[in-house]
């Protein structure tokens, strides 16, 4: 590079892995060079980037390069927070010698996740009142609270004296859900920066104000779904779209398009909406309500293909009373009710939510799913969700602007069509179902590969001759084959349960069995006991969903990564079962579409949680024989990184004591 010249994209990739202290890689180099040309030809991506390829980096630089806004939308806090605080920064310093610009970058999220002034010091709408009174409780009254809830509001009035950002992520330690929504609100729920007595201050506006004037904004997939969905931009006009973790990104988008209604939910709207509007519109809810509490005592667990007359008619009495409740909010005001615009923002985003819901479960489209579901604490829920989200994300996310999407496990079974049709792309090369020009943007997807061999550094066993797991009942075989594998690898172990049952009992067993630690999720945070599993190696740690996909623990201490059995979803998982159905009635394999496809996904998270460094070596077992027996089985081993295959038994136990021996005489 001469002085007059620009610098290329080697030269500025160069420059930054330098910066953040790490090694360029052929995979690193292949993303960005990928990334750059889908931005300059306003196309779409589709990376799979293992780990320790270093793919934020591989899609920061090409972006920051091009020079125009870039949204990147994470799945989980980790990614944001490095992000923000190593990887960013450091980019920056790094390129600005070399663009001759100093790119500013922000953190945007919802307005929930913001400490709201105004709820902290005038106080919130008291959720525990009597039916029909709509108070304010005021946090502050008591000198010195004694609750914990009232300890850790003092704690939050004086951090939101120091705090720049107000971001509840930034309040360490944490606190509950409960004492967090006593101090923020919703963007429903918000009065509005110009009508708010804090406005010029309010934490969640500064964000706002940040994010349009950076040219990198990190956000998550919720925010992103919530922008694209509901048609009120949140977020900042941007050509490039980044979506990392992109394996997450239907199930976030799922999230946001579902809709739930609860008889403690409209009971609350009830009594937040009573003083606020005439009797006969309360009254009309009351009823309504009362109802629906009545059917949804006797409501089972399932779906509902077809609705009741009798839940029919109850939705129809709420829709038709939060209408009512809705109009008298906006034409009454009550003088006597303190700070009067807060408690009616608030009681009117709780009705109106009961409104959305109740329509759109009576107005019943052939594109939503409706269920109910049943909780131990909170009793019955309906529910009510997106078939597909393919349509709307097809529609929302991949028009005017280039889309990235990457992360480890986007390339199931072999290749990435699984994955880009959930995303309502079609099979790469098809414009759409007939193979005719126009109907779906054109992508690309490239698999970079990851600067591990894993043939060399990983055993992949699946246990062929254990019994084939049943729906229910012990599996005293598959508990005899795991003591004896946690017993050779001498602790060490990972061990990642299809349910929180199935930990629970593998856990018990193993305590009377061995003489290792056995850890268990939910007897103590997730974050301790990783670190504790982290920080012994005899150690095992034993767990459901979350620790499928949240763990990254490099070195000797996780040898052994265990699966118990093939996590397909629940046959009566109501959402699910339609999707398969769905697929099935258009002339496709819906086993093959939603229930391998969500198998192998969470498969190929949970073995990347074995190699995490070029050094780490051991061994998954997956005991559950039809990976190998069944037709499927190929399809799930392909998803998987390319570990060296077995079914000898006793091969594994001899590799596990080897590697076990290796990394005692290390530790000596």
């Amino acid at each position: 590079m001469t002085a007059s010249s620009p610098p290329t994209l080697a030269d500025l990739l160069h420059a930054a892995v330098t910066a953040v202290g790490g090694t360029e890689r052929p995979g690193q180099t292949a993303m960005a060079e990928a990334v750059a040309e889908a931005i300059d030809d306003n196309a779409h991506l589709l990376a799979q980037a293992g780990t320790g390829t270093g793919k934020s980096l591989g899609y920061l630089v090409p972006a920051i390069a091009h020079g125009e806004r870039v949204v990147v939308a994470t799945a989980t806090l980790a990614l944001q927070r490095q992000l923000v605080e190593r990887d960013l920064p450091r980019t920056v310093d790094a390129l600005h010698p070399l663009l001759r610009r100093r790119p500013e970058f922000a953190m945007l999220k919802g307005r929930s996740n913001y400490l709201c002034l105004h709820r902290l010091h005038e106080g919130v709408p008291q959720e525990d009142a009597e039916a029909g009174e709509v108070g304010l409780f005021d946090p502050f009254e008591a000198a010195e609270p004694t609750s914990k809830l009232g300890k850790d509001l003092l704690r939050m009035r004086d951090w939101a004296d120091e705090t720049e950002t107000g971001d509840r992520d930034d309040l360490t330690p944490g606190v509950s859900d409960r004492a967090w929504s006593q101090v923020s609100v919703s963007s429903r729920e918000c009065l509005g920066a110009s009508k708010c007595t804090y406005g010029a201050e309010c934490f969640a506006e500064a964000a706002r104000e940040r994010a349009k004037l950076a040219e990198v904004v990190v956000t998550n997939h919720a925010l992103l779904a919530i922008d694209a969905i509901e048609g009120a931009p949140v977020l900042p006009s941007h050509e490039v779209l980044i979506v990392d973790e992109a394996h997450e990104l239907v199930s976030r988008v799922t999230g946001v398009a579902s809709g739930e209604l609860t008889p403690g939910q409209v009971n609350r709207a009830v009594r937040r909406a009573a003083k606020l509007v005439n009797e006969k519109a309360a009254d009309a809810l009351q009823t309504a309500a009362e109802t629906f509490e009545r059917l949804m005592e006797l409501a089972l667990p399932g779906r509902i293909e077809e609705i009741p007359e009798d839940l029919g008619y109850a939705l129809m009495a709420l829709r038709d009373a939060a209408r009512t409740v809705i109009s008298a909010l906006g034409a009454t005001r009550d003088a006597s009710v303190q700070d009067e615009d807060a408690v009616r923002k608030q009681a009117l985003a709780s009705v109106e939510n009961i409104h959305q819901v109740a329509e759109r479960i009576v107005d019943g489209s052939e594109y939503d799913v409706v269920w109910y579901e049943r909780h131990d604490r909170f009793g019955a829920s309906l529910r009510v969700a997106p078939l597909s989200v393919s349509g709307l994300l097809r529609e929302k996310l991949f028009e005017d602007r280039s889309v990235v999407l990457t992360s480890a496990t986007l390339k199931l079974g072999g290749d990435f069509n699984g994955v880009a049709a959930s995303l309502g792309l079609f099979p790469e090369g098809v414009r759409d179902a007939k193979g005719e020009e126009g109907a779906a943007p054109p992508w690309k997807g490239l698999d970079v590969g990851s600067p591990f061999d894993y043939s060399k550094q990983g055993i992949l066993y699946v246990a062929k001759h254990l019994a084939q797991p049943g729906r229910e009942g012990s599996r005293s075989d598959m508990l005899d084959e795991l003591a004896e594998l946690v017993e050779a690898a001498g602790g060490r172990t990972l061990g990642l349960f299809s349910s929180m049952r199935a930990a629970q009992a593998a856990a018990e067993e193993l305590r009377g069995r061995l003489d290792v630690p056995i850890l268990l999720q939910g007897e103590e945070t997730l974050g301790e006991l990783i670190r504790t599993f982290a920080g012994d190696a005899r150690t095992c740690l034993f767990g459901t969903l979350s620790l499928w996909q949240g763990v990254d623990v490099p070195g000797p201490n996780c040898q052994l990564v265990v699966m118990d059995r093939v996590p397909f979803p629940r046959p009566d998982d109501p959402l699910m079962s339609a999707r398969q159905k769905a697929v099935e009635d258009a002339g496709g394999n819906g086993f093959m579409a939603v229930a391998a496809t969500h198998a192998a996904l969470l498969m190929a998270q949970g073995a990347g949680r074995l190699v995490r460094a070029s050094g780490d070596r051991g061994v998954v077992a997956v005991l559950d024989p039809r990976v190998e027996r069944a037709r499927y089985g190929s399809f799930l081993r392909k998803s998987m990184p390319d570990f060296w295959y077995t079914t000898d038994r006793n091969q594994v136990r001899r590799s596990l004591a080897a590697i076990d021996a290796a990394a005692k005489a290390a530790d000596a």
